[in-house]
């Protein structure tokens, strides 16, 4: 376990924690009081860590979704599923009469089905979008620009780019311990590249307002 801590740069007392709450499966016992700790261990306190601080992920949540991607009777499709919907976020609904929501809904579906997406209709993501749009129909503030169509269209060519990586390297590594790796794997890729775009559009942002208006 020492070995651990300073391989992953987790401290003991931490990896005993992960350990206790199921995030960490137990090490190889070579003793009573000696256990073997190897790759699979360093790469899912890794996993676990990028979910803590870069996706702010609660401990509770980590747990529901480590055990979705240690399920082997789970395909791929549900386990990014479950995954995605466990990450959240959940916005609150608002009240039945609220206008701008039925609106925004209304929004939201067209652009999903004219787009031919195959979405659940209680995906999170989709009650976000919902509320995204609904506040911006209530500040009427903000200006047109480039449309939601233009956004959904660019975010489905690397959302294709994304499962078609992971589909294969499904094909390249069969076998329980490779899913495994692949989940981990898609799972820090839906958490943290969704931070990549974030900062990549905010600088790209700000180089178009300083070529436009500086």
């Amino acid at each position: 376990m020492a070995e651990l801590s300073r391989s992953s740069g987790v401290p003991i007392a931490t990896i005993k924690y992960y350990l206790r709450e199921g995030l960490l499966p137990p090490g190889a016992a070579t003793s009573a009081t000696r256990a073997e700790y190897g790759e699979a261990h360093l790469r899912r306190l890794r996993l676990i860590r990028a979910l803590l601080e870069i996706g702010e992920v609660p401990v509770a949540a980590i747990g529901k979704i480590l055990a979705v991607v240690d399920d082997e009777s789970a395909s791929l499709h549900v386990m990014l599923g479950a995954v995605q919907y466990e990450l959240g976020p959940h916005p609150g609904l608002p009240a039945e009469a609220d206008q701008d929501w039925l609106a925004a809904c209304g929004e939201a579906d067209a652009l999903i089905a004219d787009l031919g997406w195959a979405v659940a209709p209680g995906a999170p993501a989709r009650t976000l979008l919902v509320a995204a749009l609904a506040a911006l129909r209530r500040t009427r503030s903000a200006p047109p620009g480039p449309g939601l169509r233009a956004y959904a269209e660019a975010m489905a060519s690397l959302a294709a780019a994304e499962v078609a990586s992971l589909d294969s390297g499904n094909r390249d590594v069969p076998g329980g311990a490779s899913r495994v790796v692949l989940a981990e794997s898609a799972v820090v890729g839906m958490v943290l590249y969704e931070r990549i775009l974030v900062a990549v559009h905010r600088l790209a942002q700000e180089d178009a307002s300083s070529r436009r208006f500086a």
